[in-house]
């Protein structure tokens, strides 16, 4: 089972981004922690040369109070990664399919969030591919 929904695009790189943090922004979606992995394997590890890698962390709030309620440990699985990373020619952006992350809960009631953060995760998606 894939844990992730992806597009490839051929773009620049922060401008795939820009247009990510836009579209998920669209969806009702905040991104609460921006991560540059490149950046900081460099610093931790002086790691030079490793493609642009960054993590973004979105968390749209009715959602989560919603899946809190339902599921108060929820919030170990909580935000919801989107990342953005070069892979030889192209950009890819994925984001962490509800279906796999939430599947591990158990709880049915989850389900129609699960379902709601898979169209809008879609949209997003869609959103970056058609902007390249």
């Amino acid at each position: 089972m894939s844990y992730t929904m992806t597009r490839r695009v051929d773009g620049p790189f922060q401008d795939v981004v820009d247009t990510t943090v836009e579209a998920l922004e669209a969806e009702e979606f905040g991104v609460l922690s921006d991560i540059n992995l490149q950046a900081k394997l460099e610093e931790k590890l002086d790691l030079e040369g490793y493609p642009e890698y960054r993590i973004l962390g979105a968390c749209n709030p009715p959602l989560a109070e919603q899946g809190l309620d339902a599921e108060r440990d929820l919030g170990a699985l909580l935000p919801c990664n989107v990342i953005v990373y070069e892979d030889d020619d192209e950009v890819v952006v994925s984001a962490v399919d509800p279906d796999a992350l939430l599947g591990v809960v158990e709880n049915p009631a989850l389900d129609g969030i699960t379902e709601d953060v898979r169209e809008r995760f879609d949209r997003v998606l869609d959103e970056v591919a058609a902007e390249y």
